[in-house]
């Protein structure tokens, strides 16, 4: 497989680095946080929304409003704490022989940042209620809202972890709204004026004791959901790339979720710590993501470490790649004419990569650096090489997702700089093969590695919050994730 074969089906999914306006958006001077970790998953309003609002759903919110204890709070005298004008309660009571809610919604989830600079999440509740007094065999219906003001806050525990907590989960009395949805008579109208006014009070106690915990156990289940998200493994091969949540909190009106990352073998045990180089990471603005995963420079080397781990190549040069034997005897033959004599029909190269490569990440831009040890022999039966040189070789590269996927495309290869390590055939400069090294290195080694790479890695972050497709931009230091 050569690396133009490679290079053709990914040039479509290449468009993200050309996204030059999405990058405007990302102002790196601007952090907005400092991670504690190697990765970070950044969550905004309108995807904390739609899982916040599916688990008020899978708690059975609506129920719990449709089942508010209206009635029974009153005959129980749930609200004596209320000021009531002479005996207004009681002959109101009395009036009352049923008293339900019959249909409940909660509509769209609003989020704000309070005086403090806590985030509110702004719950409405929308309501109709059925009353039947004994003076109307009519239906009345009463159409109630009130706004649940719900806020978010960090708490640290003792290993200086810290969580999100949902608290002071309240209904403000000023925010309820209780109105007939059609008139009727003077005294009936006046009778359920009565009750609106008895309502108007109690609803939003009502709210607090018995929607208020399900809100909460709503918020701890949405949590819980989004730190499985952030601590996929990711099989790397057959070792994972493991994470492990650091700590939480809030930027604004975004959750922000520290990571640690570190690999392990398929076993469990701990193969190695990404964060070899104390390096910080920078979260760049952007509120104008709703979600996004950065993983740190470290952590891709690392990954990089384990799918391209040390190892050697050989190849019989006149018999695969005859016009570069040719080229190499001639070039070898100008620098050093004793060593080009010694050269055989059956002459080996032997590519070996002794450390696992670097990866250099910027803006738009990916590179890959490695050391590569070039060794020739003179013939296949030879035992030492005429002469071995120490390479450092560098790769542009382009990060690409197709689906739920990221993928790496080596785009050719030079040596940057050549030394002469021994020589069987006396000192010689061999910069001066520079060109035939490099089309031996495009031709063998790039192939290979693009091969291995061409497997891709599975984003499961991605795919267990729900979006199919993703798209990956490198900046500073960092890769970052988001859906397409």
């Amino acid at each position: 497989m050569t690396s133009g074969e490679l290079k053709t089906p990914g040039l479509k999914m290449f468009q993200p680095y050309g996204l030059v306006f999405l990058w405007g958006l990302f102002i790196i001077s601007s952090a907005q946080a400092a991670p504690k970790g190697q990765a970070v998953l950044t969550i905004g309003p309108e995807v904390i929304n739609k899982v916040f609002t599916q688990e008020l759903t899978n708690h059975d919110a609506i129920q719990t409003l449709k089942d508010l204890p209206l009635h029974e709070a009153l005959r129980k005298n749930y609200l004596s704490s209320i000021p009531l004008i002479g005996g207004l309660f009681n002959s109101v009571l009395k009036q009352i022989t049923w008293l339900k809610v019959t249909k409940a919604s909660i509509p769209q989830l609003a989020f704000q940042l309070s005086k403090e600079g806590r985030l509110q999440i702004k719950i409405p509740l929308d309501m109709v209620a059925g009353l039947n007094i004994i003076i109307t065999e009519k239906l009345i219906e009463l159409h109630m809202v009130t706004d649940v003001i719900a806020e978010v806050h960090t708490e640290t525990d003792s290993q200086g972890h810290s969580h999100l907590v949902l608290s002071q989960c309240t209904s403000n009395p000023n925010n309820v709204g209780i109105s007939l949805l059609q008139r009727f008579s003077f005294a009936v109208n006046k009778l359920a004026d009565k009750v609106i006014d008895i309502l108007m009070p109690a609803l939003p106690i009502l709210v607090k004791n018995e929607v208020c915990p399900v809100i909460e156990k709503a918020f701890q289940s949405m949590t819980s959901k989004i730190y499985t998200w952030s601590i996929s493994p990711v099989p790397i091969g057959s070792n994972s790339l493991a994470f492990e949540v650091l700590s939480s909190s809030v930027v604004n009106s975004h959750f922000q979720i520290d990571l640690n990352a570190n690999l392990r073998d398929k076993g469990g045990k701990l193969i190695k710590i990404a964060n070899d180089s104390q390096s910080s990471l920078t979260v760049p603005k952007m509120d104008s993501l709703e979600f996004s995963f950065i993983v740190e420079q470290d952590v891709v080397g690392a990954v990089f470490g384990v799918l391209l781990p040390p190892g050697e190549m050989m190849v019989l040069l006149d018999s695969v790649l005859a016009e570069i034997a040719h080229q190499m005897k001639s070039v070898l033959n100008k620098i050093n004419p004793k060593a080009s004599v010694q050269l055989g029909p059956t002459q080996i190269v032997k590519i070996l990569t002794q450390e696992p490569p670097e990866i250099i990440l910027k803006a738009n831009s990916a590179r890959m650096a490695q050391l590569i040890v070039f060794e020739v022999f003179a013939t296949n039966q030879a035992t030492r090489p005429l002469f071995t040189l120490g390479i450092e070789a560098s790769s542009e590269g382009q990060f690409y997702t197709e689906g739920n996927r990221l993928f790496f495309n080596l785009e050719g290869i030079s040596s940057d700089q050549i030394h002469l390590m021994n020589s069987g055939t006396g000192l010689f400069s061999p910069e001066l093969m520079g060109t035939v090294i490099n089309e031996i290195l495009l031709s063998v080694l790039l192939p290979n590695q693009n091969g291995i790479l061409r497997n891709g890695i599975p984003l499961y972050i991605f795919k267990e919050s729900g979006f199919d497709e993703v798209k990956v931009i490198p900046i500073q230091g960092a890769l970052l994730f988001t859906p397409a």
